[in-house]
């Protein structure tokens, strides 16, 4: 399977299955504990951002979550890490199957996150933007005790800003960069990240987070970029102006949000390596994974603190990670 644009520029198909699962139910998908099922994949930073803020509003008992294989072929997401791999829920062996029930001739691709009605067994969204959105404002009821407010009301218009920069620039940046089909292109969305990467820097250097003084959705969506930039993006996607660990605030700024519960005990480092390292093919023909970077560093003091800032507000930390939902101690930095 063929990943690099034919035709110089990578552009991204955004054209997802908008349905949305809401407290009215006006899609006719009503927020129902147990009715949904999450499918994600560790790998993949759409869908971690999904695994951070389901874990951060305490929706563990309420939205079910099944874990993908860390690759895929050109046909699906598998299950491949469950017994004889099938998910022990849906009880299909790959995610397509959910989409194919649904509509059963689905022209596109096989996405994760995809949310999938589990009575049913068919996906209901795969619209990852909206869907972490949703958990915020729509899932409401079933939000734990002291969950933070991630999407406050009175700052979503920056929120909103400041989630779109990011988005064009750096979650998708770093893509545009690492699937350019000419040297051109390349050079352009090299310069494009970087130039975003450095508005951020600045952006962070006086302030804790993003917007306001407590963790939003729009740390949520740079952090999982950032995460994964040392171990694939600085070499596989060839945004090697510097390493992460080498921009000081911005490094110091991931680390402190890998440091809080949610963000680094979602974060597999060697699912996240396999993916991009085995997946892309035309990128890495070989398909050997690289065994570094060392990822000690990601515990070491950042000193962010001092800056002020409460990462959950008035709210508090989520507990302990689930049992089965855990990431293996020697796939983390922990």
């Amino acid at each position: 399977m063929s990943y690099v644009a034919s035709g110089g520029e990578f552009n991204r198909d955004t054209n997802y299955i908008t349905t949305r699962i809401t407290a009215d139910g006006r899609d006719g998908y009503p927020v129902e504990s147990g009715r949904y099922r999450l499918v994600v994949a560790r790998a993949c930073p759409w869908a971690n951002r999904t695994i951070i803020v389901r874990r951060l509003l305490g929706l563990e008992d309420t939205l079910s979550i099944g874990f993908c294989g860390p690759t895929h072929d050109q046909d699906s997401w598998t299950f491949d890490l469950d017994p004889g791999g099938v998910d022990p829920v849906l009880k299909i062996p790959r995610l397509k199957d959910a989409y194919l029930r649904r509509f059963p001739d689905y022209p596109k691709g096989i996405t994760v996150p995809a949310i999938v009605d589990v009575g049913t067994g068919e996906v209901v969204t795969n619209d990852f933007a909206q869907m972490t959105l949703d958990f915020s404002t729509e899932w409401t009821e079933f939000h734990r005790e002291g969950a933070p407010q991630l999407y406050p009301e009175p700052l979503r218009d920056e929120i909103d800003e400041v989630a779109q920069r990011i988005y064009t620039e750096v979650n998708n940046g770093v893509y545009r960069c690492g699937f350019a089909g000419s040297q051109e292109s390349y050079e352009k969305a090299y310069d494009r990240l970087f130039t975003a990467l450095d508005w951020l820097s600045d952006r962070l250097r006086n302030q804790r987070y993003l917007v306001g003084d407590t963790i939003t959705e729009a740390d949520v969506r740079l952090f999982t970029t950032l995460a994964r930039f040392d171990p694939v993006y600085h070499g596989h996607f060839k945004c090697n102006r510097n390493k992460l660990s080498e921009s000081p605030v911005l490094w110091a700024y991931a680390r402190d949000l890998f440091q809080t519960p949610g963000f680094g005990d979602t974060t597999d480092f060697v699912q996240i390596k396999q993916h991009y390292y085995i997946v892309h093919s035309d990128i890495n023909p070989t398909q050997i994974v690289p065994k570094g970077p060392d990822l000690a560093n990601w515990l070491t003091p950042h000193g962010r603190e001092a800056l002020g800032g409460k990462p959950f507000g008035d709210g508090t930390p989520p507990g302990p990670t689930r049992e089965g939902e855990r990431v293996p101690a020697d796939h983390s930095a922990g």
